[in-house]
Order: structure tokens, then C-alpha cells, then sequence
């Protein structure tokens, strides 16, 4: 039976955390699906509209950066708290440009995210105070341009990038983005010529810097 509480998704692919998240906030809120990859995330906010999400930044398929922008783009009053193993102050302002309003570590304490899920359903931000926030303020007024890399690449590029760094052949991405392999040969010709990348390998390293896949 619906209460009348927030409505919340868990992303995540490591279920112990997924499973950790729920039973810490199944008591207060409506835990309303747990996905493991971005794009079963996309897919279950479209569907179930939450008041919020929480959601792993290195997810497969679609990292979870890319999936809470692109369920921002389709529910703009949907709060975004991300969670990560890594302490990169840029990644953290990165996080809060695509809309995120919450960057925990995941090696917080349990305490710490039900604190933070709290504030930010009252229209706050929260960052872990094992962040420097004013690094994180710092980047943030910086001009987009000149620290974004990821600006280079189209929103469809960085999908294709994501999966073949993942180890995925063509024809497998190609039936994950539901386009053609020749597609999906032209969009990598691409990404090598924008990146001027020489080989796989490069791609991949690229990948990780950008936070599509986890080092």
C-alpha cells in the first residue's frame, strides 16, 4: 500500500550496498525499485517518477552521472544524492553540474546518508565533509569549458564509449543502444578522431579519467 512519504530509487550494482541503502531507509521512506545498471535507472524513474534517487556513479551500461542527467532532462524536481568509492573533489562538482544535489563516499557511515537524504528532500545540498568543499565551490564557478573534457563528445558518444571500454563488442552495443553496427563503427571512428586517440587502450584511459567506467 502507497504511504504518503517520499518515494525513492537505489542504484547501485553491488547489491550488499543496494540492500544496505533500502534496509537503512525503508522505515521513513518508500523504497520504490532498486536497479543495478543506469539504464534499468533511466528506464524505473520514467515509470515511477521518485521524489529522489540515490544512485552509484560508476554503474554499467550507463555510468550514473549520464542516468541522472538524462532523468533530470525528463524529471527536472527530482533530487540526485550520488555515491562513490572515489574522493575527487572534480568529480564531486561534476556530480552537482548534472544536477546532483547530495555526493556521499560510500565508505560514510550509515548515519551520514540518512542525514543527507534528509536535507536534501528539504531543498538542501549535502556534500561529504570528507570533501573539501571549497575546492568543490572553486570548481564550480570555474568556467565549464575549460574543466568539462566530457563536453567534447556528444551524449550518444560517451554512451558508445562507456560500453566498449566496458569490453563490449559492436554488435553487443549495438543491441544495448538499439542502433546498427555500422552505427555503432561510426560513432567509435568518431570518438577517436575528437579524442585523437590511437588505439583501444587510449579509449579506455580516457573512460576512466571521465568517470564513464571505474579504474
Amino acid at each position: 500500500m502507497l504511504r504518503n512519504v517520499p518515494r525513492i530509487i537505489i542504484a547501485d550494482d553491488h547489491t550488499l550496498v543496494a540492500e544496505a541503502c533500502k534496509k537503512l531507509l525503508e522505515s521513513e521512506y518508500e523504497i520504490v525499485a532498486t536497479v543495478s545498471d543506469g539504464r534499468a535507472l533511466v528506464r524505473a524513474a520514467v515509470a515511477l517518477r521518485p521524489h529522489l534517487i540515490i544512485v552509484d556513479v560508476a554503474m554499467p551500461l550507463l555510468n550514473g552521472l549520464d542516468a541522472g542527467q538524462q532523468v533530470k532532462e525528463s524529471l527536472p524536481s527530482v533530487k540526485l544524492v550520488f555515491l562513490t568509492m572515489n574522493h575527487d573533489a572534480d568529480l564531486a562538482a561534476e556530480a552537482f553540474r548534472r544536477g546532483g544535489s547530495g555526493f556521499l563516499l560510500k565508505t560514510c557511515a550509515a548515519s551520514e546518508l540518512a542525514i543527507a537524504v534528509r536535507e536534501v528532500l528539504r531543498g538542501r545540498s549535502y556534500l561529504s565533509p570528507m570533501i573539501a568543499k571549497d575546492t568543490v565551490d572553486f570548481l564550480l564557478r570555474q568556467d565549464k569549458k575549460l574543466i568539462d573534457e566530457s563536453d567534447r563528445l556528444t551524449d550518444r558518444q560517451r554512451e558508445v564509449l562507456q560500453l566498449l571500454a566496458e569490453g563490449k563488442c559492436m554488435k553487443e552495443v549495438a543491441g544495448v543502444l538499439n542502433i546498427t553496427t555500422r552505427t555503432v563503427a561510426f560513432h567509435k571512428y568518431r570518438i577517436m578522431e575528437v579524442l585523437n586517440a590511437k588505439s583501444g587502450a587510449e579509449l579506455v584511459q580516457y573512460a576512466i579519467r571521465n568517470h564513464l567506467i571505474a579504474a
